[in-house]
């Protein structure tokens, strides 16, 4: 490449992000300072809290600027260093955005080994996604061999890891997902228990089929009528990690149709004693190394097990974007920018 490809955020979407929301150009690739590392990006990570950036309003980080580059973890290859800790050739893990090119003072950086695991891998089961995962189910939803611990989007980056990691931790795993070739693998590669399909007329009716003894443990990445179907199957005392809610992320600003139902549900809270807690990866990220370590050997002994859905090219990056927002995915979204070698 001779020019840096950069995707921007062109509009703040009302609803569902449409292509014109983003702008591509082409700028000149930027010439690395005295204590700067130049990237080429190799790998985008796609992640559903990219949809929450593209608003206005209260949240737990700034939103992305209009104009500005789109934000996003990426794996990257320095290929002009002037810092001392880095060395032409090397892979590292950044925040770079969806762009080709990017400049990095080195803080951000964290050295990858090739030869280790896949280099994409760090942006999904190895990654941040794999990390909120760990964190949020051992640390939130504590759970207890024998218990049964339900999660939603269960093929997805966040959800496979959240089964799997409750099989290992000896509970019950049972996954809902959409569509049957996701069912499938849920239950035939990543080995849980049960798996409801979402958009099953009676999913209500089967997910209480697969949960006999009520739930303990439910991660939650979707809302919507998912969360409706769990609801009233969660045990006394019952955890729920709340990770995601995709189903709302495009709704538009507002109230949303139909009657208050929060006095109902804080009323079954407190009768039932649930532990809600909403959370951020980062909040426990004392936690990363003994992740690392562990993640690493339950893939190596094939405990854990992951798919990623590739798509090539940066300019791609706003229409599987929008996709993954639409469940179109299957696995670990990911943009590959350029070849590693």
């Amino acid at each position: 490449m001779s020019t840096n490809t950069q995707v921007l955020l062109a509009a703040r979407p009302s609803g569902r992000p449409t292509p014109s929301d983003f702008r591509i150009v082409e700028t000149a690739i930027p010439e690395p300072a005295e204590g700067e590392v130049l990237l080429k990006i190799l790998y985008l990570s796609l992640d559903p809290y990219m949809r929450g950036r593209m608003n206005t309003g209260r949240s737990y980080a700034k939103p992305v600027e209009i104009g500005a580059v789109m934000e996003g973890g990426t794996v990257a290859r320095v290929v002009r260093s002037r810092h001392p800790d880095f060395s032409d050739g090397d892979f590292v893990l950044s925040h770079s955005g969806w762009q080709s090119y990017a400049l990095s003072r080195g803080a951000d950086l964290r050295k990858l080994d090739p030869s280790a695991a896949p280099l994409s891998a760090a942006l999904g089961i190895l990654g941040m996604p794999g990390f909120t995962a760990y964190a949020g189910l051992l640390t939130i939803g504590k759970p207890k061999p024998g218990e049964t611990v339900a999660v939603a989007a269960a093929s997805g980056a966040v959800g496979s890891a959240v089964g799997q990691i409750a099989r290992i931790k000896g509970a019950r795993a049972v996954g809902i997902a959409g569509g049957a070739d996701k069912c499938a693998f849920v239950r035939d590669t990543l080995g849980f228990d049960a798996v409801i399909d979402h958009r099953a007329p009676d999913f209500a009716e089967q997910l209480a089929a697969a949960c006999p003894k009520g739930i303990d443990v439910y991660f939650e990445n979707v809302g919507g009528h998912v969360w409706d179907a769990v609801f009233p199957l969660l045990n006394d005392f019952a955890r729920v990690p709340i990770c995601g809610l995709i189903a709302h992320y495009n709704q538009a600003g507002g109230p949303q149709a139909g009657g208050d139902r929060l006095p109902g549900v804080m009323r079954e809270v407190l009768s039932r004693s649930l532990l809600i807690r909403g959370f951020i990866q980062r909040e426990f990220a004392d936690q990363r190394p003994v992740f690392y370590q562990e993640m690493a050997g339950w893939i190596a002994n094939g405990e854990v097990r992951y798919k990623e859905d590739v798509v090539d090219g940066i300019e791609n990056a706003p229409n599987a974007f929008i996709g993954l927002l639409e469940g179109r995915n299957f696995g670990k979204l990911v943009v590959r920018v350029a070849a590693e070698n």
